[in-house]
């Protein structure tokens, strides 16, 4: 007979699983039923039978997994299911993002996929703020979990970038900026002064810019590159593209360009020399050491279970503020599963 955990999220070799309910929370092998914080690709993978992810996420979702079984719930609307009920709440980090509450014979646990704790007041209008959710157990990121992370107001990023691309413009170079296309890539959008000049797109973000602005969400015309017909255009835009076109044929037809990649990671020296760009701005939708600390304490938990990214640093630390603390070993944080989600999405426009 197996013996049934007391825990309402348990590691498996699929993934994170509620025992209770009888489902998974961002598997990384097929499933019956997942519950999808989001739509990366190292928390949001196809073959599972049923998905359940946040309504206004659903268009993104989809323009990456394509035609799948997916149940959608608003932020707050909850349902019960084999006992455990189950809602989701904003995370702030892209659109549609979630964390996950589960209530469950008087215990409730959050997991809260990746998040990102600013609100929408500090330059990022692109999704939902990150919403606290009082629990007894907080299952955590830890991506950015040093004390070195320590994010500079997004509205200063975003200055810094109009001022990159402004001198540019005014030298007739165009500014090649690298992000991530789902996500970083509409945050840029959204935070730029678009009067600057044209904006164009590569082929892997303007899908995921239809899907934002189907949810409602205001980004600034893009174009894509086979579109611009008058090659001048090309001296004063912004050309925003993933990180895989660096050294790209794609990339070679602004050969002139100044180039820059927007990361959290370019908080740390040699990480901009590493990438070999003009620029590394430190523009990240994950929390920073603040951030996670503060998000941490808002829920009043006991206890904190860390996943991707730090573990072992953020679980020493939590322990010695008299918390409970451990860790899951998953399979999130692998950015080059987003790069080939972006290889297999990018054409040549």
């Amino acid at each position: 007979m197996e013996l049934v955990s007391p825990d309402l999220v348990v590691e498996r070799p699929e993934g994170l699983y509620c025992p209770p309910g009888d489902f998974y929370i961002d598997p990384w092998r097929p499933v019956d039923r997942a519950v999808i914080t989001h739509a990366h690709a190292d928390h949001a993978r196809t073959g599972h039978g049923h998905y359940l992810a946040a309504a206004v996420g659903a268009g993104v979702l989809r323009a990456r997994l394509g035609a799948i079984d997916l149940q959608t719930l608003d932020y707050g609307e909850a349902i019960v299911h084999h006992g455990v009920r189950l809602s989701l709440h904003p995370a702030g980090h892209v659109l549609g993002s979630a964390q996950v509450r589960l209530e469950h014979e008087g215990r409730v646990w959050v997991v809260s996929g990746d998040y990102f704790v600013s609100g929408v007041g500090d330059g990022n209008s692109t999704c939902a703020p990150f919403e606290p959710v009082r629990c007894h157990c907080f299952v955590t990121e830890s991506t950015f979990g040093l004390p070195i992370y320590r994010w500079r107001p997004q509205r200063e990023v975003f200055a810094d970038i109009d001022a990159w691309w402004r001198a540019n413009a005014a030298a007739g170079r165009p500014s090649l900026l690298m992000g991530y296309s789902f996500g970083k890539a509409q945050r840029i959008l959204a935070g730029v002064d678009a009067s600057i000049g044209p904006i164009v797109v590569h082929g892997a973000v303007e899908p995921l810019n239809r899907a934002y602005r189907e949810a409602g969400v205001a980004l600034p015309p893009t174009r894509l590159v086979s579109e611009v017909n008058d090659k001048a255009d090309f001296r004063t835009a912004l050309v925003v593209a993933p990180p895989s076109v660096a050294g790209s044929v794609w990339s070679r037809r602004f050969a002139d360009a100044s180039d820059a990649f927007a990361s959290g990671w370019m908080q740390l020296r040699g990480a901009r020399r590493r990438r070999g760009v003009d620029r590394g701005f430190v523009l990240s939708d994950h929390a920073d050491w603040p951030g996670l600390m503060q998000a941490i304490a808002a829920t009043g938990c006991e206890r904190v279970v860390v996943t991707h990214g730090y573990e072992a640093v953020l679980v020493r630390w939590l322990q010695q503020q008299g918390l409970q603390a451990s860790s899951f070993k998953t399979e999130y944080g692998d950015d080059a599963l987003d790069a080939a989600v972006e290889d297999s999405e990018r054409g040549t426009s």
